[in-house]
């Protein structure tokens, strides 16, 4: 078994609580279906904001999804001029079979022009 590391985000349509949950919650659910893990598989997440987003922790969508003895870490993106408003990223470690090309990072809906090189 090998530890990897998950690269995702998600853009958020407004800095509203609820909304957030919901977003950062999908991002979550994606990234496990997609890559086959559970909570079980998690070592840590790390979530990261733009500095437009003020209503919630993102990780608080995590915990809301029963992930409550894994540790989760949030910060603050670089504010930087024209980068994507309103985004969460997320770097999630993991233990699992896969291998680092099968696994897959989840860039949501416009977030994946941040990363074509990985996002499928």
């Amino acid at each position: 078994m090998a530890v990897r590391a998950i690269r995702g985000a998600v853009q958020l349509d407004e800095d509203e609580a609820g909304h957030m949950g919901r977003r950062v919650g999908e991002l979550l659910t994606t990234v496990l279906e997609r890559n086959g893990l559970v909570a079980d598989d998690l070592i840590s997440i790390w979530f990261t904001a733009t500095p437009d987003l003020h209503s919630d922790f993102p990780a608080a969508a995590a915990r809301s999804l029963g992930i409550v003895d894994v540790p989760l870490i949030c910060a603050q993106e670089l504010d930087i001029e024209g980068a994507m408003p309103r985004v969460v990223r997320i770097l999630v470690h993991v233990e699992t079979y896969l291998s680092r090309a099968e696994i897959h990072h989840v860039y949501l809906g416009a977030t994946a022009t941040l990363r074509k090189d990985i996002a499928q």
